[in-house]
């Protein structure tokens, strides 16, 4: 099997103990050589200038090809584009695009009087930049505010011929999940690549308030499992079988891009990408 492209997504750090960890996980995982690295904004666009750093250190210090994370929440249209340029003077051309969350107790998104009204809008004038790379979001499971799956859909049709290139799914638990979405997306004629987003388990807790927000199913056989393993005090070994061997599924049925989202805490991705052959090249030094 040829070895698959992998990716991670960090959060920008609030903190000095949050920037060294922030600093261990990208040194920690860096070498197994991602196609790109994103980093996030917060609900409400609460880190934008955080993430803005975050993004132009990390492509400084270590050439990696970095995402900066891009939302149309809180910010006029200037603002937003003044942000991607800024962006592309640090060299970052590529762009993970989102609607994004409203802040805590907003009550669902409204868009700023002067600001993009969808994701949709905002993809539409990056492209128009002709300076970037634009990813966006998709939802394998129904979106919470959608009115079913097939709008879910159709909506990311509408990104995709708006400019962007690639999508990256939320979270899942069984790879059936993924493949029924991605079947649906070729049926509607999106066949820009769908990269599946791969959550290894820090905390379980806060894994199943998630999962909750965002409309992702947990299956009782991992409700169960995570019971036990938080009883038995072996949640890490019970989070890394379980993100191994839905990435090997995904493999098995053609996937070739996997995209982990590792909270800042490399451990368990750096595990299940070696569980799966993945892991630092060895560069053979020249014989003078």
């Amino acid at each position: 099997m040829t070895r698959p492209k992998v990716s991670f997504e960090f959060f920008p750090p609030k903190s000095l103990e949050a920037s060294f960890r922030l600093w261990d996980c990208v040194h920690a995982l860096s070498p197994l050589e991602p196609e790109f690295v994103s980093v996030t904004y917060g609900a409400g666009g609460t880190t934008r200038t955080l993430t803005h750093e975050a993004v132009g250190t990390i492509h400084k210090a270590t050439g990696l090809t970095v995402a900066g994370h891009l939302t149309c929440v809180d910010a006029s249209r200037a603002e937003t584009l003044e942000i991607a340029e800024s962006y592309a003077a640090a060299g970052v051309t590529e762009i993970v695009a989102l609607r994004g969350d409203p802040p805590k107790g907003a009550g669902g998104f409204r868009a700023n009087p002067d600001g993009f009204g969808s994701s949709v809008e905002l993809i539409e004038a990056l492209a128009d930049t002709g300076k970037f790379t634009i990813r966006v979001g998709a939802y394998p499971e129904k979106h919470p505010e959608s009115a079913d799956a097939k709008a879910d859909i159709d909506w990311l049709k509408r990104k995709i011929d708006a400019g962007a290139t690639s999508a990256i799914t939320q979270f899942f638990f069984e790879a059936e999940t993924f493949f029924r979405f991605r079947d649906a997306c070729v049926k509607a004629g999106i066949d820009a690549p769908i990269i599946p987003g791969i959550l290894p388990i820090e905390n379980w807790e806060g894994a199943r308030r998630f999962a909750k927000s965002c409309g992702t199913s947990i299956p009782q056989v991992v409700e169960d499992a995570f019971t036990n393993a938080t009883r038995d005090g072996t949640t890490d070994l019970l989070a890394t079988a379980l993100a191994t061997e839905l990435c090997d599924d995904l493999l098995q049925g053609g996937v070739d891009h996997l995209h982990f989202y590792t909270l800042n805490r490399p451990e368990l991705t750096r595990d299940v990408c070696h569980a799966l052959g993945i892991s630092p090249r060895v560069r053979l030094q020249q014989v003078a």
